[in-house]
C-alpha cells in the first residue's frame, strides 16, 4: 500500500468514527490552492475542520504530533477561504485533529482531538 492509499484508510477510518459519533460529513478532500482540510462536518450547529494523521508505526512520534506550526497555519488558512466561498459568515467553527496510530494491520488507536489548535 503506498502512501497516499494508506492516507486514505485513515480518513476512511475517521469519517466512520465521525458518523458514528453523530457528525454529518459535508466534504471530504477540499483543496484550495496547495492545501487541503481533509473533512469538513457538522455536529449541532457548528462547522467542523478535520485534519487526519495516520502513522503505520510510532518511529517517528505518534501521529499526533504530525501537525506542525505551518501545517496549522494553512488549515486555518483554507478553513477561511472556504467559508467565503461557501458565503458561510455566522456560523460556530473549530479545527479537530484525528490521529490513528496503528499497532498492526487490523488493530489502531484512534484520538480525536476537538479545538486542537
Amino acid at each position: 500500500m503506498n502512501n497516499k492509499d494508506f492516507g486514505n484508510s485513515g480518513e476512511e477510518i475517521a469519517c466512520k468514527y465521525l458518523v458514528k459519533k453523530g457528525f454529518r460529513i459535508i466534504k471530504r478532500n477540499y483543496r484550495y490552492g496547495k492545501g487541503e482540510i481533509d473533512i469538513i462536518a457538522e455536529i449541532g450547529d457548528t462547522l467542523v475542520f478535520v485534519e487526519v494523521k495516520t502513522r503505520a508505526n510510532e518511529k517517528y512520534g505518534p501521529a499526533e504530533l504530525a501537525v506542525s506550526l505551518n501545517k496549522q497555519k494553512q488549515i486555518k488558512k483554507i478553513a477561511e477561504l472556504f467559508l467565503i466561498e461557501n458565503n458561510i459568515l455566522d456560523k460556530e467553527c473549530r479545527i479537530d485533529v484525528i490521529a490513528i496510530n496503528f499497532i498492526r494491520l487490523d488493530k489502531y488507536n484512534l484520538n480525536h482531538i476537538e479545538n486542537a489548535f
